[in-house]
């Protein structure tokens, strides 16, 4: 603690950062990581590994879902969504939120990421503000590590770095699969900039897309941690047709983005530097559900805060994105995961069951011993979780079967002695 307090006062003194975040020294540096420069100066550490197959499996056809939904934003700040799916997509919302009709509506206040109530009636006084229909079809399938053409994307919040992600990269690439992790900028190896533009949501969405966009595989998988769950909402948007599936973990409601004004992290970068073991602390106690000795290994050996005070005011002041709010949620018509740990006190199970009922297609799990770092805490469960998901598709129910229509009974023909041909008349006919 004294030191950090000497080393902010010399950083308030001499202003300059506090501290500065360098290449973290891995003990593996040939194991799947690689250095990627997404822009001039701008080196990101991405964990690539990809698995030796033995065998190679084609994918299922799997099964075909009716993405069909209305959403309707009306002027007084009302979002109002009509589910028109059948048959599958039926199937899919009874593992949503229970209901059991496959055309259901949700109508809530845009302003109010808590109450939820079913529509009575809509007011003609209420004027659509904005109006968007989403009619296609969605071919979803099994994902296994024996498919070549599946890749896997972890993505991590602010704070903490590709580490966080060690079970689940381990676990899945020896099953097969290909997994990519990267380091977003100023965090883990990646490289610093000290400008307070690096860090805000477009850049590191930016920073995102260039990496997916070198990884990608046809078919792709999301999974995101808090704040990394915007990015991975940014690239389901931006690439509708790969993404074939996405996990949010611990990832919050189906907010906007904005930045509060009141908040300790607005403090200068120095004052923070003299707060970081006060933040570590609290980090500590709010992301695990135990503050044991077994937890404060995690912390420090899978980097889940280690970040400068500079990097961690500017990402937290760059968290503005007014794009991703309820209609954005809305629109995406992926299938969804949402793993929410029961002690998280960064994000209550209100906001992940909010998500759940934005989407299109989710899947809620709640994990009653873990807490924000569930991932860590319950890496077996986690893993499980995700593994079912994987392999997971829709059964698309036939279309019921038509009822022949009965064909009019016949009269006998009559014969007689002209050399005209008889005529067929129906039975309820009256014979003359």
């Amino acid at each position: 603690m004294l030191t950090s307090f000497i080393e902010g006062l010399l950083c308030c003194l001499t202003s300059k950062p506090a501290n500065t975040v360098v290449p973290v020294e891995t003990s593996e540096p040939a194991d799947g990581y690689e250095f990627v420069e997404v822009k001039p100066g701008r080196v990101l550490r991405v964990r690539h590994i990809i698995p030796d197959r033995p065998a190679v499996e084609e994918p299922s056809l799997g099964g075909i879902v009716s993405c069909k939904r209305k959403i309707t934003v009306y002027r007084n700040g009302q979002l109002f969504i009509e589910n028109l799916g059948e048959r599958a997509s039926a199937e899919l919302k009874t593992c949503q939120n229970g209901e059991t009709e496959p055309n259901s509506t949700v109508e809530v206040e845009l302003t109010d990421c808590r109450n939820s109530s079913p529509p009575v009636s809509i007011p003609e006084a209420r004027k659509p503000k904005r109006t968007v229909v989403i009619d296609c079809e969605r071919r979803i399938a099994a994902c296994k590590g024996t498919h070549s053409d599946v890749a896997l994307f972890f993505i991590h919040g602010v704070g903490g770095s590709l580490d966080i992600w060690g079970s689940q990269l381990d676990f899945f690439s020896r099953l097969g699969y290909e997994v990519i992790a990267p380091d977003l900028a100023g965090h883990g190896a990646s490289s610093s900039p000290h400008i307070a533009a690096a860090y805000t949501f477009y850049a590191l969405a930016e920073d995102m897309r260039l990496i997916f966009k070198r990884y990608a595989k046809k078919r792709n998988i999301l999974i995101g941690h808090s704040y990394g769950v915007s990015f991975c909402t940014f690239l389901a948007h931006e690439f509708p047709d790969q993404i074939q599936k996405m996990v949010m973990i611990n990832g919050g409601g189906p907010t906007a983005l904005e930045p509060s004004l009141c908040s300790i992290f607005n403090l200068p970068t120095c004052v923070l530097h003299c707060l970081s073991p006060l933040l570590a602390w609290s980090f500590l106690k709010a992301g695990f559900a135990q503050q044991g000795s077994r937890e404060k290994q995690l912390l420090k050996e899978y980097n889940a805060f280690n970040v400068s005070s500079f990097v961690l005011r500017a990402m937290m002041s760059g968290q503005y994105w007014p794009e991703g709010d309820e209609v954005y949620h809305a629109e995406l018509t992926v299938p969804v995961l949402l793993v929410h740990g029961m002690h998280d006190k960064f994000v209550p199970v209100e906001e992940d069951q909010r998500m759940a009922e934005i989407l299109l297609m989710a899947f809620l799990k709640v994990l009653e011993d873990g807490s924000h770092m569930v991932m860590l805490e319950c890496p077996e469960a986690v893993n499980t979780l995700l593994h079912e998901f994987f392999l997971w598709e829709p059964v698309t129910l036939p279309p019921p079967k038509k009822e022949p229509k009965a064909r009019p009974e016949t009269a006998k023909p009559q014969t007689d002695n002209t050399s005209e041909p008889a005529m067929v008349r129906p039975a309820t006919a009256r014979q003359t």
